[in-house]
């Protein structure tokens, strides 16, 4: 009988517990499987609004909401007043005799539910009570922000709502929400108009927080005292009604940004004479708001090759100063958005180009990229947004569908980050060169990239969610964290070494081992970790399904197809996970429950690497490989050290036990030896003396699925000629068993090492037990001297170990 010789590289045990829900209760043991679909359970139903293959189906439908809004700025009491009539078309299958209307000025009133249920983060003292902690005080900017909201009257004033022949109707104010009874009961395909008159005071923003606001600037001798103000979620706008929730009348708490209804705008901006303003849409009189020779630089940048200043760095300080009486309207028409925001400042320096495109289906084939920033965010905002705004279109139109709109525009203000149909809000901090005491401008690399990733990620979102429309305050990771994704790709084709802040699975890793955390598919207010959660995990999620488990093709012609289907309409993560798995033909349940339904991180250890050979049955060989483990075995410690005192054996000072094994070669091989062997080969077939002659070496690696989440895995073999083979098993290698596998390998090659994830491709959170066999971990030392004694380095020595292994970036 032949037999396989095992040779142990070396020896290792490893055990550990998976918990996932099962549909069953498991009775007899603890088996789990980790490939059960979704479908069974967790997804809801295909329907003839969202079919089982992830498009929408013949009767999907979605509202329609139009609006003509005229908005006029009090700059003095930094106040809007407006007057909106809308224009609701009812596309559902049901009879509605309400409508919600969001108000999200109302979160800053100080009876508020975003207000009223503030809470404050662990730290401090022991309570010595349930809630464990309690902080040691306040800051002084959470105080004044506190005392603003008590005093200030933030929040919609509803000061009227007429039907269509000027009569009042019913209103109800819930928090963030107006629910407005309809007199006559609006019928599928029926349409019903109305007019609401509001005003409210804006927030500064960098005092109140909130997504807009203003912002004033000092005086100085190049720049005047004017403010910038960003506006957004500043009318009553119609909540969502949808096939799937009916209303959406979630309150708003700050962080869940909204989900709105398409619709065509018309909106007339009243504001001081010489502001310059950026909006939703295009300008409809630029006649009267801009001057001859910026219409013409505007008509210029259409077809230049660089950005071009419709309003110079010169014509924004000249327009620096207070006290104009005089007013401007400027009329903007925007089609098909489901939002609509605005900027306006004495400050703004605005420069455009455009962009051509593939303007395949309605898309235009050219877009105006522009960009709108004071002169104290020169040089970086003209040297890099609106290329930035470029760059983005560019890449989001290879990985989606081609920009749909006539403008992209950047604006440098209060807001830190925010986006809108047509305009995104990217100041804050971003763009803001230092100023030495001599007066010389400079910005670090951190600034300059800085600045570039918001503007990627905020254009991105006119794709993600302003075109697919989902829904942000349920489902945040669907617009943040795919549009997170589409930021990393762009980054990375921006230049080389680009160090994205999140997309790698290296910088997830550490979140996704830590306890503080929940599963991405978690309602946005409830999310702890905002940054990881929403934005970090879903990227690197994407990252990982592209370029480790479905391939780059078969990703992105999936991705493009989830993209296309539901451009302009809403779409669920169920539309999202079918689509991916119907168009790249791989069942991806496995990878969803493990990323987006738990709070498991990947952490899978190479246990132990076993290497065996074939026993040939050829003793002039095996008897070679037998006398070379003797000899091995007599290398040992004890038999060198009695050999090194002389000591004598017991047979060599007794003769008369020495036998003919003592006397002979144990490993000589015998003639009754050979003639036996020819017999056994003679009666072997062809392909099993094949086998035994060919020199085949089989390894057995073990694993152990230490973090929960399954994943392919991916190997390195290193053999002793110095070639290497790189080894991609799928996921499915888990099936029998979700815990621990042994896998096979078969070469004709020696293998000395083995690593685990050698890419770092898969977010593995502990390399230390990726390495066959085990190798020292390089870390880097800090060698510093006690605070309390600097004078004596070694007498308090500290080293300080950063591990590779768990690294992190801050959010």
């Amino acid at each position: 009988m032949r037999t396989i010789t095992m040779i142990a590289l070396a020896t290792a045990t490893a055990t550990f517990n998976v918990a996932v829900a099962q549909p069953v209760q498991q009775t007899v043991n603890d088996w789990q499987d980790a490939f059960r679909q979704l479908e069974d359970e967790d997804w809801p139903s295909p329907n003839r609004e969202r079919r089982a293959t992830g498009a929408p189906g013949p009767d999907y439908w979605q509202q329609q909401v139009d609006y003509d809004i005229d908005i006029r700025l009090d700059e003095e009491a930094r106040h809007l007043y407006g007057t909106e009539t809308v224009t609701y078309t009812n596309n559902a299958p049901d009879t509605l005799d309400f409508l919600w209307f969001l108000l999200d000025q109302n979160r800053f009133r100080p009876d508020s539910m975003a207000v009223m249920t503030e809470t404050v983060g662990g730290g401090g003292r022991s309570a010595g009570r349930a809630g464990g902690s309690f902080p040691d005080g306040i800051s002084a900017s959470a105080m004044r922000r506190r005392q603003m909201i008590e005093a200030d009257g933030y929040g919609f004033n509803i000061t009227g709502v007429t039907d269509a022949d000027g009569e009042p109707m019913d209103f109800t104010i819930v928090d963030t929400l107006l629910r407005l009874d309809l007199d006559d009961d609006l019928n599928t395909g029926d349409s019903v108009t109305f007019t609401i008159e509001w005003d409210y005071r804006l927030v500064e923003t960098q005092v109140i927080g909130g997504r807009a606001g203003w912002e004033c600037f000092e005086e100085t001798e190049d720049t005047g005292g004017d403010c910038i103000y960003q506006i957004a979620q500043w009318f009553p706008r119609a909540a969502v009604f949808s096939d799937y929730e009916g209303w959406h009348n979630k309150a708003f708490l700050g962080r869940g940004e909204f989900a709105l209804e398409f619709g065509d705008y018309d909106v007339s901006i009243r504001v001081p004479q010489d502001f310059i303003v950026s909006a939703t849409g295009v300008l409809q009189n630029p006649d009267e708001v801009l001057t001859e020779p910026q219409r013409d630089r505007l008509e210029e940048a259409r077809t230049a090759d660089e950005p071009v200043f419709i309003v110079t760095p010169a014509e924004a300080r000249a327009n620096e100063r207070r006290g104009t009486r005089s007013m401007a309207t400027w009329e903007f028409r925007a089609e098909n958005v489901r939002d609509f925001a605005w900027a306006g400042s004495r400050k703004f320096i605005w420069d455009a180009v455009g962009v051509e495109q593939d303007g395949r289906g309605d898309a235009p084939d050219l877009v105006m990229a522009m960009s709108f920033y004071p002169n104290e965010s020169e040089p970086l905002w003209s040297t890099f947004s609106t290329r930035a705004v470029e760059h983005t279109l560019d890449v989001y139109n290879e990985f989606a569908f081609p920009y749909p709109y006539p403008v992209a525009q950047s604006i440098a203000g209060p807001q830190g980050g925010m986006e809108y149909p047509m305009i995104t809000f990217n100041g804050g901090s971003y763009g803001r060169p230092m100023v030495d005491d001599d007066g010389n401008l400079s910005y670090s690399l951190g600034s300059k990239r800085g600045l570039i990733g918001v503007i990627i990620h905020e254009i991105g979102h006119i794709y993600f969610p302003m075109v697919v429309n989902t829904d942000e305050r349920q489902w945040t990771w669907m617009d943040e964290g795919i549009n997170t994704f589409l930021q990393f790709q762009a980054e990375q084709q921006w230049e080389e070494g680009f160090r994205s802040r999140r997309g790698d699975p290296d910088l997830i890793s550490a979140y996704m081992a830590s306890s503080n955390q929940m599963p991405i598919m978690t309602q946005s207010d409830s999310i702890v970790q905002f940054g990881s959660n929403a934005y970090g995990k879903p990227a690197t999620a994407l990252v990982v399904l592209r370029e480790t488990i479905l391939g780059r093709e078969l990703f992105d012609d999936a991705f493009r197809a989830y993209s296309e289907r539901w451009r302009f309409r809403r779409p669920t993560p169920y539309d999202f996970f079918r689509t991916m798995e119907e168009v790249s033909g791989v069942d991806l349940d496995w990878f969803w429950r493990g990323w987006f339904y738990s709070t498991d991180h990947v952490d899978i250890s190479l246990d132990r690497v076993i290497e065996g050979r074939f026993d040939t049955e050829d003793p002039a060989i095996e008897s070679l490989l037998e006398r070379a483990d003797d000899t091995e075995f007599r290398e040992n410690l004890t038999p060198q050290r009695n050999a090194a005192e002389g000591i004598v054996t017991y047979a060599d000072r007794n003769p008369e036990v020495q036998d003919f094994y003592s006397a002979n070669d144990p490993f000589t091989v015998t003639e009754r030896e050979r003639e036996a062997y020819e017999s056994a080969r003679e009666r072997m077939e062809d392909w099993e003396a094949e086998i035994l002659e060919s020199g085949t070496r089989v390894y057995y690696l073990d694993f152990t699925n230490e973090g929960g989440v399954i994943m392919p895995i991916i190997l390195e073999f290193t053999f002793a000629d110095g070639t290497t083979d790189l080894v991609r098993i799928p996921a499915e290698v888990w099936r029998y068993d979700p815990r621990n596998v042994t896998w096979t390998y078969v070469t004709d090659r020696q293998v000395v090492s083995v690593e685990l994830d050698p890419l770092r491709e898969t977010a593995d959170a502990d390399r230390t037990d990726n390495y066959y066999p085990p190798r020292i971990e390089p870390s880097r030392l800090e060698l510093y001297r006690s605070s309390s004694n600097p004078s004596s380095m070694m007498d308090d020595l500290d080293l300080r170990v950063t591990r590779d292994s768990v690294r992190t970036r801050p959010e």
